[in-house]
């Protein structure tokens, strides 16, 4: 009967044997370590997911790294970035300048000319393993078939630079033609002051969230281990305490 007993017991309890619910429930400490890292990759995950969801293009943010954007774009603001034709038509500041339309243009450029337009984020002559820049887009420029190295493309500038980016060169890339559709990834749409400084470090972020992880288990580990003994001792105190007024009644 108390062996039936016990077998009923560990099948109510949802485990039994199923090797999940083991790795959900056991408490051991490596085991206990491994689901909480699990756990937070699934959560940056979920985040991951929902961002390309709503934004249409990956990355779905991006750290504002320089000051070329000054005023209406600060290092370490993080900016959200969204597909060119999510939440309207990409509108250059030309186009802008016609409708009053712009985005980020609550501040004049260095000139004190106030901006328009949208604000776009390409990769310089489609160079895939450059950082992205982040700039308005100013016009729309149509090659010029007479000649053969004219490509049709967005001319870009920063709000806080003199020059546009077409008229300037890159030490890695060289001069930086008009940007072809293509190459852009997304228009930025709305930004988030100092939250930026977490992707330009986040190395160090990493860091400190593994070490937070591992804290939380050793303190977690010895909590545990102290409730024992406290446990064992009063089980041996409650024992010593019956085994006493058993024999002052036998007395």
């Amino acid at each position: 009967m108390t062996k039936n007993t016990e077998s009923d017991t560990t099948a109510g309890d949802g485990s039994g044997d199923n090797p999940l619910m083991k790795f959900l429930r056991t408490a051991d400490p490596t085991v206990s370590f491994i689901r909480d890292i699990l756990c937070v990759v699934c959560i940056v995950g979920f985040i991951v997911f929902g961002l390309f969801a709503v934004c249409g293009t990956w990355p779905a943010v991006v750290a504002i790294e320089s000051e070329s954007m000054v005023p209406n774009m600060n290092v370490g603001d993080l900016v959200f970035v969204v597909a060119p034709d999510r939440f309207g038509n990409l509108t250059t500041s030309e186009e802008g300048e016609v409708t009053g339309y712009g985005r980020f243009n609550e501040n004049a450029d260095k000139e004190g000319n106030k901006v328009y337009g949208d604000v776009i984020v390409y990769r310089p002559n489609g160079r895939g393993n450059l950082h992205p820049i982040i700039h308005r887009a100013i016009t729309w420029h149509e090659a010029d078939r007479s000649q053969p190295t004219d490509v049709s493309g967005y001319i870009t500038k920063g709000d806080n630079n003199k020059v546009y980016d077409q008229m300037a060169g890159l030490s890695n890339v060289g001069m930086i033609q008009p940007v072809r559709k293509e190459w852009i990834v997304g228009k930025a749409f709305f930004s988030i002051p100092y939250l930026g400084y977490a992707p330009l470090h986040v190395f160090e972020f990493a860091v400190i969230l593994i070490v937070i992880i591992i804290v939380h288990e050793l303190y977690a580990r010895t909590r545990d281990e102290n409730r024992g003994k406290d446990l064992s001792t009063d089980t041996k105190n409650n024992q010593k305490r019956n085994n006493g007024k058993k024999g002052s009644k036998k007395n």
